[in-house]
């Protein structure tokens, strides 16, 4: 708002001066992006033109954009030299657009000289304000520049967030408005055929970014989508509200008798913070614009957790093995607020029409709004996330609120954010090549190539891509405290161990940076199946509890189906799940996992396992036990009798046999059956003979 009062205080002042109306002077300085360079007509679909119809015809918009221009004098290509920019200055603009650095991050440029960047922008600033002293720049932080780019890994990558934070140390000494047209585009490569220049809708992205920046108006007010009626918000941390509207419009807020002023910032956003408040509700929230009174009803304070991974943690309740069970009794517990994001096409076996492939591109995959937990509700809701929130709530008493996130078929890689990828040495070449990689499932990739049958965009997005999923969905939570994350996925990753146990860490770690907060991180082991390698995956979720912090792991494998992928039985891995909150986050005195080998060692005839998490081993339905294989010298997995003794385990094995190591329950499809006094089971694991 302010910004556009500045251009209508230019405005008056020409009017009165020249007893007519001048028009306002937009000048668009950079290089290619700005000159329009692929684009089919540049004079009407770059930027700037596209920027000289949303502006109308008030304003005279200038493109003096020079393809390979760098801002660095000793650039290869400096942008002073140009013909441009001699007639961005003759063209002595009201307002000034700068997007220069993309082309300084060339290997030619900012490894000889970087610590002349910011002088010679300073420079170029002062050589503008010659021609017009009262010129209003804003500076732009770059568009992308993505990781199919050649010369993205050789230094670009790393150089091109150099020059970023530069140019935000640029616009912070001078007081200028920072357009970031980073944020507007990070997250469209398919706008980018060849990962540098945008097409025309991604120019018209820069063109709507600039022009609400110089008119202050970015579509008016509205109040975040996650906020809605029967709403729940995290206790005992920081309750932010948020939205966006136009520069300079006031917002107040009003929650358990609180009231919270506000004013949009200059890049059309708005958020008020309330007091870390403890469990309770149910409240009414009230938000009020000029135009707007918004009313969210029944709110709940309480704990929010992130439910999220592919089909199994999107499998609905009413298709598990309690369905009829649950639902027919269905207690409509006021406590549990539920926050399903549908998705716009399921990953079946078909093909996407153009209409849906568009819709895709444009990151519209996700919707949902919060709703109580009726009936229908939790019949379509995941049944390990119902479950797992229904046992929280029984025993904290604290209202729990459940948020589905989750997609069948999708990739770990879908769920981590670009810019870890793109940092990531093992992961970047995914990001423009997955379709194509061994790095991704057979089954993944195939799955993708027939719903993407009908698509015209040779870089058309998936919700198996690389990032897909943190972009249209995980980015838009964010922001929005959470108590915690349950995760179940793997199915998708299985084919390779080694990738998994670099990928799940990291994941991880990215969230909790995005969030600023180390949240517990609750998973679920792989049931079994007669998948080869998911023996070896599952030993390696085992072992992944002792590297990521705060986090723990449900067993599945003794829930598991041997030829389907989907077992029914959820209420137990959702309980389970509970169990490690409850242990872990809420600090209630229970038992929650399976027993644990410590120790394995051979004694004449006998391996003896030591257990902990069990004051008494067991076995389901007290059958015989179960599972217990070895490993000898030469790479022989050999059965052996097994048998409790003192509460410790006892195989039997040929005395002259040079055993390695103990297995337990290493069939991709298993009946391993040990179990503690709390019948929860133990893990697939392999230990060496100490």
């Amino acid at each position: 708002m302010k910004a556009f009062l500045g251009i209508v205080s230019m405005l008056f002042f020409l009017i009165s001066t020249n007893g007519y109306a001048q028009k306002i002077k937009v000048a668009c300085i950079g290089n290619s992006v700005t000159a329009g360079y692929l684009l089919a007509n540049p004079k009407q679909e770059s930027y700037p033109a596209q920027l000289q119809q949303l502006l109308g015809n008030n304003y005279l918009v200038g493109n003096f954009g020079h393809s390979g221009a760098t801002l660095l004098k000793k650039g290869h290509n400096p942008y002073y030299k140009t013909k441009e920019f001699d007639e961005a200055l003759k063209f002595r603009a009201d307002v000034a657009i700068v997007h220069l650095g993309l082309n300084d991050t060339d290997p030619r440029n900012w490894p000889n000289y970087k610590d002349e960047f910011q002088a010679d922008y300073q420079w170029l600033i002062e050589q503008l304000k010659q021609g017009n002293p009262k010129l209003k720049i804003y500076i732009c932080k770059l568009s992308p520049i993505f990781s199919g780019h050649p010369r993205f890994k050789s230094g670009t990558r790393d150089w091109y967030w150099q020059v970023q934070k530069k140019i935000e140390q640029i616009a912070g000494i001078n007081q200028f408005e920072l357009l970031d047209l980073n944020a507007a585009l990070s997250n469209r490569p398919d706008l980018f055929a060849d990962d540098l220049h945008p097409d025309i809708t991604g120019a018209g992205i820069i063109a709507k970014t600039v022009y609400s920046h110089i008119i202050g108006d970015f579509g008016g007010f509205k109040l975040d989508a996650i906020f809605s009626d029967h709403m729940v918000l995290q206790r005992d941390q920081p309750i932010p509200v948020y939205g966006t509207g136009n520069a300079g419009e006031k917002v107040t807020v009003e929650l358990n008798h609180i009231i919270k002023h506000v004013i949009t910032n200059k890049n059309g956003s708005w958020k008020v913070f309330f007091p870390p408040t403890k469990f309770g509700g149910p409240y009414t929230m009230r938000v009020i614009s000029k135009q707007h009174d918004i009313f969210i009803n029944d709110v709940m304070i309480g704990d929010l957790w992130l439910c999220s991974g592919q089909s199994n943690m999107a499998f609905p309740l009413k298709s598990s093995a309690t369905a009829q069970a649950t639902l027919s009794h269905l207690n409509k517990n006021p406590s549990i607020r539920l926050l399903k994001y549908n998705l716009l096409a399921e990953t079946d076996n078909i093909s996407w029409d153009e209409k849906t492939l568009g819709q895709i591109n444009a990151l519209h995959y996700f919707s949902g709004s919060w709703a109580k937990a009726d009936v229908d509700q939790v019949g379509n809701f995941s049944a390990v996330a119902y479950y797992f929130g229904e046992k929280l709530s029984a025993v904290s008493q604290v209202p729990i609120g459940l948020i589905q996130m989750a997609v069948g078929g999708s990739t770990m890689e879908s769920w981590i954010d670009r810019k870890t990828l793109e940092h990531d040495d093992l992961l970047v070449d995914l990001l423009a090549n997955w379709r194509k990689s061994d790095f991704m499932q057979d089954w993944v990739r195939s799955r993708a190539d027939l719903n993407l049958k009908n698509a015209i965009n040779t870089k058309q997005r998936h919700p198996y891509e690389p990032a897909y999923n943190y972009e249209a969905g995980i980015s838009n939570l964010v922001g929005f405290p959470i108590k915690g994350v349950i995760w179940y996925q793997g199915e998708s990753n299985a084919h390779n161990v080694e990738l998994f146990t670099h990928e799940f860490p990291l994941l991880v770690k990215s969230w909790r940076k995005k969030w600023q907060r180390n949240f517990p991180f609750y998973y679920v082991q792989l049931s079994a199946i007669d998948r080869p390698s998911w023996p070896y995956f599952r030993d390696a979720q085992r072992k992944l509890q002792a590297v990521i912090p705060n986090s723990g792991m449900a067993v599945s494998s003794d829930l598991g189906d041997s030829v389907n992928v989907h077992p029914a039985h959820k209420k137990e891995i959702g309980e389970r799940l509970a169990l490690l909150a409850l242990k872990n986050t809420y600090h209630h005195n229970v038992l929650s996992s399976g027993p644990v080998a410590i120790k394995a060692v051979k004694m004449r005839n006998t391996i003896v396992i030591t257990f902990n998490q069990a004051k008494k081993l067991m076995t389901a339905n007290d059958e015989i036990l179960k599972g217990f294989e070895v490993e000898d010298d030469h790479g022989n997995h050999l059965k052996v009798k097994s048998a409790f003794f003192n509460n410790k385990v006892h195989l039997t094995v040929p005395k002259e046999l040079k055993v390695i190591r103990v297995l337990y329950a290493w069939q991709p499809f298993t009946r391993a059956n040990l179990i503690n006094e709390a019948k929860l089971p133990a893990s697939t694991f392999s230990i060496p003979i100490n």
